[in-house]
C-alpha cells in the first residue's frame, strides 16, 4: 500500500472520518467498537487507484487480518489526530504528523492515475504493517500536506452548537463549518427554522395585527 504525496485532501479526510467516530461525538456510541466495524469503515477507501498502487480493498484487507490490539491501536490513533486537530499550532501538526508517518518506507515513483505516462511522489507502508500502521500514515500526510498546502487554520472544531466533533477543511474557499456538513448542517437549518417560527408564533399582536371589521 502507497500513499501518494499529493494526495492530502483524500488523506486528510480519512483523518476527518476517523476522529469523528468516537462515542464523544456520537453521544455516547462509539461508531468503532469492533473489528467488523473498523472493516467497515475502511472499505470505501481502499480502491483509490494513486493511493494504495493500485492494489483494490487494500485498506480493508489490512483491516480484515487485524486483531483486537489492532483495533486498540487505531483507538489510540483517533486520539492522537483529534489532538492535532484540536491545538493547531504549526510545530505541533508538523511534529505530531511526521511521527505519524514512521511505518512509511522511503518514497518512490509510482504512475500517476489520472495523467497517462506521467509519475507522481509516493510513500509506501513497511512490509509487515497493520491496519493501524496503515491509518496512521493516511492521518500523517493529510496532515502535512494541509499544512504546507493550505496551512494551519484549516483544523477546526465542528461550529454546531450541540456537536464535540472537527474536522480538517481541505476546500478550495475554506468555508466549511461543520464536521459532518449532511448531518451536522441539516441539524443546525430545522433548529434555526423552528426558532424562527417559535420566534413568530410568540410574536405580541400589535394594534396594526389585529383583523378591521365587527367583532
Amino acid at each position: 500500500m502507497q500513499v501518494a504525496l499529493d494526495d492530502y485532501v483524500w488523506a486528510a479526510g480519512i483523518a476527518t472520518e476517523l476522529v469523528n467516530t468516537t462515542a464523544e461525538v456520537w453521544r455516547g456510541d462509539d461508531r468503532l467498537p469492533d473489528l467488523a466495524a473498523l472493516v467497515a469503515f475502511t472499505e470505501p477507501h481502499g480502491d483509490r487507484p494513486g493511493a494504495d498502487g493500485g492494489a483494490p480493498g487494500a485498506l480493508a484487507e489490512l483491516a480484515r487480518r487485524g486483531g483486537p490490539a489492532d483495533l486498540r491501536a487505531v483507538h489510540a490513533l483517533r486520539t492522537t489526530v483529534r489532538d492535532l486537530i484540536d491545538h493547531p499550532g504549526r510545530d505541533h501538526l508538523v511534529a505530531g504528523a511526521t511521527r505519524l508517518t514512521s511505518s512509511a518506507q522511503g518514497a518512490t515513483l509510482i504512475p500517476d492515475p489520472a495523467h497517462e505516462g506521467r509519475i507522481r511522489w509516493a510513500v509506501p507502508l513497511r512490509d509487515g504493517a497493520t491496519i493501524a500502521d496503515a491509518l496512521s500514515l493516511i492521518c500523517g500526510m493529510g496532515v502535512l500536506g494541509v499544512v504546507h498546502t493550505l496551512g494551519e487554520r484549516r483544523f477546526r472544531p465542528c461550529t454546531a452548537p450541540t456537536c464535540r466533533g472537527a474536522f480538517i477543511d481541505t476546500t478550495r474557499p475554506g468555508s466549511r463549518r461543520y464536521c459532518m456538513p449532511g448531518l451536522c448542517g441539516n441539524r443546525v437549518n430545522v433548529a434555526n427554522h423552528r426558532a424562527r417560527r417559535a420566534a413568530t408564533h410568540d410574536r405580541p399582536t400589535s394594534p396594526r395585527d389585529r383583523p378591521v371589521g365587527p367583532e
